[in-house]
């Protein structure tokens, strides 16, 4: 790592858990201080940082977190911080206690912070840490799959009292900004549909092949809805397919017991190098940037195109916005956002020829 001269550097978890915070938090603590500079915890995300809730860590402070799921440096809503006068207050935070950077690990909400942060001088650089998968800019985010194997080991338990009662279950998982966990825990758990507004859906179609199955003497169904389909569409559903199939059909919302568990794996390993990798940057001087996973390889984006690609893929601009956006990043924008959508559809794609 370059030599660029911190007192000391902050960490802080924001916005949703997901499993993989802690071996992340785990492995910029290290990073930092094997640099030889001080690490310094904050607790509750920026709310911590505004009321100077924070320790410095030692090696031992991290020791045996890399199983567990959750943050070890807790999480809180701050309103506070989304006015001048509480961001004034965490960059006051910081001058007193000498953090001359910050690694913020969370969501959009964090990124938006760490921006904040950053435009008022002090350095900051986001990792994606939600187990939705809804960060746009990056391939994937930390707890993805962990909370895909929750899902997973939820839904195989239903299937098997579906199967003895020749039941079906019409399941809600987590996902309000991307419909990722549905489509991939669907596609595991060898659901009859997914539903995610990505995906066109029709429930008369749904209908008719659960009807030819039943015909085929299936005796259990298995639907995975997003949370992205809206309030109350999930309960509809679930009242239309025993209406309309005669077939005895259950509602069950999986909820936040999705954020929970030891993380995976791939959310240790992945986090580990997200960690690394903005630790690295920072050293070199960078920052206003987020860590993402293009393709497999962990690399760095603006975190303002970021945000605005964000938003951009998920129809939140307006065309005035998208108007004001330079040409060459507007071109870019179009091409991630055509990549990311035929990936999506692709995996769709197979459900469509392997379900029934």
């Amino acid at each position: 790592m370059a030599n660029q001269k911190f007192r000391r550097i902050g960490i802080l978890t924001s916005g949703g858990d997901a499993p993989g915070m802690n071996p992340c938090f785990r492995a910029i603590t290290r990073a930092i201080l094997s640099n030889g500079t001080e690490a310094m915890g904050i607790r509750r995300g920026y709310k911590g940082l505004i009321d100077n809730d924070m320790k410095l860590l030692t090696d031992r402070d991290v020791s045996n977190i890399i199983n567990i799921g959750g943050t070890s440096l807790y999480s809180d809503r701050c309103l506070e911080f989304k006015t001048e006068e509480g961001m004034q207050k965490a960059v006051q935070t910081c001058r007193e206690n000498k953090i001359d950077g910050i690694i913020a690990i969370g969501g959009d909400g964090t990124f938006r912070g760490a921006r904040d942060l950053t435009d008022r001088g002090i350095p900051c650089i986001g990792i994606p840490a939600t187990i939705d998968n809804d960060i746009s800019s990056t391939d994937y985010t930390i707890g993805f799959d962990t909370a895909l194997n929750t899902v997973v080991q939820m839904v195989d338990r239903l299937r098997d009292t579906c199967e003895s009662h020749a039941r079906c279950d019409v399941v809600e998982v987590m996902g309000n900004g991307s419909g990722y966990l549905a489509l991939h825990s669907g596609i595991a758990v060898g659901a009859t549909e997914i539903i995610s507004k990505e995906i066109p859906f029709s429930e008369d179609a749904l209908i008719e092949k659960m009807l030819e199955s039943k015909r085929n003497h299936k005796r259990n169904f298995i639907i995975v809805v997003s949370e992205n389909m809206g309030a109350g569409f999930t309960e509809t559903l679930t009242k239309n397919v025993q209406e309309r199939t005669g077939i005895e059909t259950r509602y069950a919302r999986l909820s936040h017991v999705q954020r929970g568990g030891s993380p995976t794996h791939k959310d240790r390993m992945t986090s580990s190098l997200m960690a690394f990798k903005a630790v690295e940057l920072l050293y070199e001087g960078k920052s206003n940037l987020v860590i993402r996973d293009n393709g497999g390889k962990i690399e760095s984006l603006d975190i303002s195109f970021a945000l605005d690609f964000d938003k951009y893929y998920k129809g939140k601009f307006t065309e005035e916005q998208i108007a004001k956006i330079p040409e060459k990043d507007l071109k870019l924008m179009e091409e991630m956002a055509k990549k990311r959508r035929e990936q999506f559809m692709e995996v769709y794609r197979v459900n469509s020829v392997i379900s029934n």
